[in-house]
């Protein structure tokens, strides 16, 4: 009978499965709306214990979630528009340099034949795209015409996303008092101890970690922004962003910074050395205080393992992938350390030794 109950579960399971896969196309705004309100389900909470209500709680949450949306909308939109402007102005600056400087270097540290890297060619496809596409606007009113089912489609979830979340945050505790009412009850404390697990898990790496990226940007962003560097919010938050995966923010952000710089500067020592000095000191804080502090070492995601996880996650449900990617993984990892420690301590570890030898 437990043989047959095993084998039920795993169909089930299955079959869940399966019917994931075939509804991902439907499913990114309840998958981001359940991330949304998992997130700021603390917050709730803890506003509840002040004395407001769940619902009121979760309609200050979202007012306050809203008002920063927005001011970031405003302020930080604008300012990164110019420096995308300005880095497509610097862009046959820097190609030029790459072809006349950087190449023939290369070229003649590795003894590579002339026009070996056929960059001509190369230069002129790409200023023949940049030159078709300097109505920036124009081209994706076009794109947007050309594809206006989904453009609705891509709309209809962007506003989806709030409303799934709302009502999820709201329900938040009823759910869970429902899915654990559910649970076998010769199993409910193993799975509670479990979900408990991965809930402390999820909480320290996805909290956390956004902190951390976002403490970083900020720090790289302000940083590279008092030396004068142009382009210095861009790299900034691009550095922050890539901050998910170990020391790649930091690889990222000071070899974009330097480049940057090098055409700005003109190769000036002082410029050159702050922007090195500014990802030493972000470098120096994220190992020190910002990851300890916010993410702690409970997590033991291995970074090819994050890489792999964002990978996979876009490639089976595209950018809702990408978001979920880390969470997921982090429970994988949970589970497969229980998986780890039954196995352990299981017969088929262990073996039968036979009395006789």
């Amino acid at each position: 009978m437990t043989d047959v109950r095993r084998w039920v579960w795993l169909v089930v399971a299955l079959l869940i499965a399966v019917l994931l896969y075939l509804l991902h196309n439907i499913l990114s705004p309840f998958l981001v709306g359940i991330l949304l309100a998992y997130l700021a389900d603390p917050l709730v909470d803890r506003l509840e214990r002040w004395g407001l209500s769940r619902t009121w709680g979760v309609v200050v949450v979202f007012g306050l979630f809203t008002l920063i949306f927005l001011a970031l909308l405003l302020v930080l939109v604008p300012m990164l528009a110019k420096q995308l402007v300005r880095l497509y102005e610097l862009t046959p600056q820097m190609l030029d340099w790459l072809q006349h400087v950087a190449l023939p270097w290369v070229q003649s540290r590795l003894g590579l034949a002339d026009g070996f890297w056929k960059f001509d060619k190369i230069k002129a496809a790409i200023g023949e795209h940049m030159g078709q596409t300097t109505d920036i606007v124009g081209v994706v009113l076009s794109q947007a015409t050309a594809s206006s089912l989904a453009l609705i489609g891509w709309l209809a979830n962007l506003v989806l996303i709030p409303v799934v979340g709302f009502y999820l945050l709201r329900d938040w505790d009823l759910m869970m008092a429902k899915l654990r009412s559910l649970l076998p009850r010769q199993r409910e404390a193993q799975v509670v101890e479990l979900a408990g697990e991965c809930h402390e898990v999820l909480g320290a790496f996805v909290r956390g970690q956004l902190l951390v990226m976002l403490a970083l940007g900020v720090i790289y962003a302000a940083g590279l922004s008092l030396l004068g560097l142009e382009l210095g919010l861009l790299i900034g938050l691009l550095a922050g962003l890539a901050a998910i995966v170990p020391y790649m923010g930091f690889i990222v952000g000071i070899g974009a910074a330097l480049i940057a710089g090098l055409f700005q500067f003109g190769g000036d020592l002082y410029p050159m050395l702050g922007i090195v000095a500014v990802f030493m000191v972000g470098q120096a804080l994220e190992g020190m205080v910002l990851t300890p502090l916010l993410v702690g070492d409970r997590i033991g995601l291995h970074p090819v393992a994050v890489i792999f996880a964002i990978l996979a996650g876009g490639e089976l449900f595209g950018f809702t992938g990408v978001l979920l990617a880390l969470p997921v993984a982090a429970v994988i990892m949970v589970l497969l350390r229980h998986a780890h420690d039954l196995y352990k301590e299981s017969d088929m570890y262990a073996g039968d030794i036979d009395p006789q030898l």
